[in-house]
């Protein structure tokens, strides 16, 4: 798949990049080539490692965590060797982690481990995490007010802004050529209007809050007063900026598995995913069926990861608290995150 970009100032020289992406649930891989027309996806993956898993009641990664997680680097750095030849001989890897590591005690441990498979990680703040996420996201709709928000395991990142927005440079003073009339000259901006990282992520959320199965209607009242209590303040200081999302885009495991239960994709096909928009009600509608259920049975839900069937009810009651705090009757389901956004950022800082 290829993904529109912002356009530079200067064209891009063709470059090749892996990005890893270790979460709280997830590990992911993404191979790219970079040049003047765009990102050129080359492989995807994404595997449920479950890093987190404990961390927010212990404050400590696991070793048993740790070493699936490190079990599962190996393999990419294999399948990004295989991508390795006389065309392209040097892929440049980026490898980052978010909430669990940033979160526990032990992170230290966890990049000695990897270090030792000749990986450096970068544990990245969650201000960097929802900004990469929003280059990512956000280049495919240039010119859109957009808001986008990427569930994770851990945290939660909204992003308000806009790409490709161009605003006025302040002149220090008047140039003789220029008239009164003349507005002043226009640079490009990709600097998003608000951004924050909350401590509210599916993993997080169902270890404190969903100790039932399925959750009791007492604890999903609580689940959603909660997000919404520690949200309500985000919102209503964007809403006085003046700033009005004209979309919702919404990246992560969370919104695209909405599109593919609702389908009822046997067979997970991201071409159909990504840009799909996905109403209130059929948001609802996924929520209320897989909240009924036990967890045995959501594991049986066609279109759903059976990995990610633990944690589901509680990333769809984080999308649905923002939809309702940032009044919005739809998102849009992006494919283009996080990972999209490390490589962009690379390539732009090359």
């Amino acid at each position: 798949m290829t993904h529109a970009t912002p356009r530079h100032t200067q064209p891009i020289p063709s470059a090749s990049y892996a990005a890893i992406d270790i979460g709280t649930v997830t590990c992911r891989l993404l191979i790219a080539d970079v040049d003047a027309d765009g990102l050129h996806e080359r492989e995807k993956q994404c595997v449920i490692t479950d890093l987190g898993e404990g961390v927010d009641a212990s404050g400590y990664l696991s070793t048993q965590a740790m070493k699936r997680v490190v079990t599962q680097i190996a393999r990419f750095q294999n399948i990004i060797a295989s991508y390795q030849n006389d065309e392209h001989p040097h892929i440049m890897t980026i490898a980052t982690a978010t909430s669990a590591a940033r979160d526990a005690k032990n992170s230290s441990e966890f990049l000695e481990m990897l270090k030792a498979l000749g990986v450096e990680l970068s544990i990245i703040a969650g201000e960097k995490e929802a900004a990469l996420s929003f280059l990512g996201a956000a280049s495919n709709y240039p010119n859109e007010a957009l808001l986008v928000v990427d569930i994770g395991g851990g945290s939660t990142e909204i992003i308000a802004g806009r790409v490709g927005e161009t605003e006025p440079a302040t002149p220090s003073a008047q140039t003789p050529t220029q008239t009164p009339t003349q507005a002043p000259a226009k640079t490009p901006s990709q600097t998003p209007v608000k951004i924050f990282s909350f401590d509210i992520g599916c993993r997080r959320i169902t270890e404190r809050f969903l100790k039932s199965d399925p959750p009791t209607k007492a604890e999903l009242n609580a689940t959603k007063n909660q997000i919404a209590y520690e949200m309500r303040t985000y919102f209503r200081e964007l809403k006085e900026t003046g700033f009005v999302p004209e979309r919702l885009i919404a990246v992560a495991g969370t919104a695209t598995s909405v599109v593919s239960v609702h389908e009822k994709m046997h067979t997970y096909d991201s071409t159909k995913v990504h840009g799909t928009v996905v109403s209130k009600q059929t948001l609802q509608d996924v929520c209320h069926l897989l909240q009924s259920i036990p967890l045995a049975k959501r594991q049986q839900i066609v279109g759903l990861e059976p990995k990610r069937a633990g944690v589901i009810v509680a990333g769809l009651v984080i999308l649905e608290t923002v939809m309702n705090l940032a009044e919005q009757n739809s998102y849009t389901a992006s494919e283009s995150d996080l990972l999209q956004g490390i490589i962009l950022n690379a390539s732009q800082n090359k």
